[in-house]
């Protein structure tokens, strides 16, 4: 029997609507430091004015949006389906783990959004300009790495903030033991991503 009570019905919807949109925004997020990275470094200059603008403003919209519609629909799940406070205090008065994993990831999840609005797509935005009509200023070198450390940040982030996310209803406990682990291993994991991820465009 379907549920058929609005609450359950609006919850449910908006974590399939935060669960979509952070697989579209950490899978662009993805594309762009494991594929495109490796990718950019192959590609002709001369081709670069042709191929990155019709390339990059698709996969940067999904990639803002995604992260705009899991950054504002994450909080609103938060605040519709834990405004009655049954999810930061336990029968004792105390801060729950699972409101401490919930507002971990949030925390990083929310970081990451400010850099992907406020710092990786301003920059983007100008240099795809200066590409598309085949310019490099002085200070292209600048927004370029700007917007690639942002991009960084925030695939290190990404780790430990999607751990953040599934340990609540997965794992539950917490301390400074769990965190730190959750924090070295997702990092970890990252860095392998970067170590392993192909530098050539063809098989040898």
């Amino acid at each position: 029997m379907a549920l058929d009570d609005f609450y359950s019905n609006l919850v449910f919807f908006l974590r399939w609507l935060h669960i979509i949109a952070g697989i579209t925004w950490i899978g662009h997020l993805y594309f762009f430091n494991f594929v495109n990275a490796n990718f950019q470094l192959k590609l002709a200059k001369e081709l670069k004015p042709a191929v990155n603008p019709e390339l990059m403003h698709r996969a940067l919209f999904w990639f803002r949006w995604g992260a705009m519609v899991t950054f504002v629909v994450g909080w609103t799940l938060l605040f519709v389906k834990y405004s009655g406070g049954n999810l930061w205090y336990d029968a004792e008065g105390k801060f729950t783990h699972r409101a401490m994993w919930i507002l971990f990831g949030g925390t990083l999840g929310s970081i990451m959004w400010f850099n992907v609005w406020f710092i990786i797509w301003p920059a983007q935005k100008q240099i795809l300009g200066w590409v598309k009509n085949s310019q490099s200023p002085p200070e292209m070198a600048g927004l370029v790495k700007r917007a690639t450390h942002a991009s960084k940040v925030n695939t290190y982030l990404s780790a430990p903030m999607l751990f953040g996310m599934i340990a609540p209803n997965n794992y539950g406990a917490i301390n400074a033991v769990t965190l730190i682990v959750c924090i070295v291993v997702g990092c970890g994991v990252i860095w392998l991503g970067y170590k392993y991820a192909p530098k050539v465009t063809v098989p040898a």
